[in-house]
């Protein structure tokens, strides 16, 4: 039997997975998903769950159901290229044909002492889970601060205001505002809102070190109780660990397939890729579909032929009633109306609907 492994459980993989499930799989190949977790975290709600507005099971899914597709658990440590070999940690290997890797990333501690030891992060269920607990410890009138300014910041910041009135919020960012990448008329919205709820916002911050509750902007000290990481993120150790040509972010570079050149035999999906837009759960959705047509055409003798990807925009909240998009380029939409259309997207995200 030929082996088809999905290493990854994320929006890519089970995008991969449930697509493959709803073809016609050859007889004569398996196709085998592989995850830490027994269940999908929908991980673009983690700041939810560490702000404790949304309870755990709200933000777990199901993995599909089906004779066609097994589901191994377990913590891997390595993929040789050379053997096609998936390395466990404590299970024996697992051979492929075909791979995808789908790990995911880990936040980017930039080189910055004390970084990864004195914040809490929301990369995985697990981090997240202690966060929460971190953050809703900290006492009435405490300090909550948040590293990093962009979408994931600025949501955490606006949960964590909806979830506790009685503390101090703040954002450091290095760059000169919040929301660096989108258009004026979005920035200036969120600003006004973060001001409006008593969230502080502070630009041209270049933390130097951590220690405990001290942050150190060059020589200032900026006093904390607890401190939340979103100042970015690299892709998996695991994918670090190739022997492939990567990118200057160290994401791998693919061919038009999304296969890995040197490496045909492996696709490549989600955080992990080196693409020409930012890594999201829509593209690593949007990879995963592409990804599936693939296979159909290799099953079939075929030459594949894929289309542009073409993502949609971007969506963020601002607690559970405002928000703000960016549909393609240039259309900016704030208020009620990008929020109902997240909530949508969660929902169908929810019920493995693209």
């Amino acid at each position: 039997m030929n082996k088809f492994v999905i290493l990854g459980g994320g929006y890519g993989g089970i995008t991969i997975a449930t697509e493959l499930l709803e073809k016609e799989i050859p007889d004569n190949w398996t196709v085998t998903m592989v995850d830490r977790s027994p269940f999908q975290g929908l991980k673009t709600e983690y700041y939810a769950l560490a702000a404790g507005t949304a309870a755990e099971t709200e933000l777990r899914v199901a993995y599909p159901n089906d004779p066609r597709l097994s589901l191994k658990y377990g913590e891997v440590t390595e993929v040789n290229l050379e053997t096609k070999q998936v390395i466990f940690a404590d299970k024996e290997p697992l051979d492929y044909d075909y791979l995808v890797i789908g790990l995911g990333c880990v936040d980017n501690f930039h080189g910055i002492p004390g970084a990864q030891e004195f914040s809490n992060g929301i990369q995985t269920f697990s981090q997240t889970r202690i966060t929460y607990q971190r953050v809703n410890d900290v006492v009435p009138y405490g300090q909550v601060t948040i590293v990093g300014g962009g979408l994931s910041g600025v949501e955490m910041a606006a949960e964590l205001r909806e979830s506790r009135q009685d503390i101090n919020i703040r954002i450091l960012d290095r760059g000169a505002s919040i929301l660096s990448s989108f258009p004026t008329k979005a920035k200036e919205f969120v600003r006004d809102w973060m001001l409006d709820h008593d969230i502080e916002m502070r630009s041209h911050v270049s933390l130097k070190r951590l220690e405990g509750g001290d942050l150190y902007n060059e020589e200032e000290i900026i006093r904390t109780d607890a401190t939340i990481w979103t100042a970015g993120i690299k892709p998996s150790p695991i994918v670090e660990q190739l022997a492939v040509d990567k990118d200057p972010s160290g994401r791998v570079l693919l061919n038009e397939y999304h296969q890995i050149p040197s490496h045909p035999n492996v696709f490549v999906v989600g955080d992990c890729a080196s693409l020409p837009f930012s890594p999201s759960a829509q593209a690593a959705e949007s990879q995963g579909k592409q990804i599936v047509e693939v296979m159909q055409a290799l099953w079939k003798n075929e030459t594949p032929k894929l289309g542009q990807i073409k993502l949609k925009g971007v969506l963020g909240s601002l607690g559970k009633k405002t928000g703000f998009g960016l549909m393609g380029k240039k259309t900016v939409m704030t208020g009620m109306v990008p929020r109902v259309l997240k909530n949508g997207v969660l929902w169908m995200s929810k019920h493995h609907w693209g």
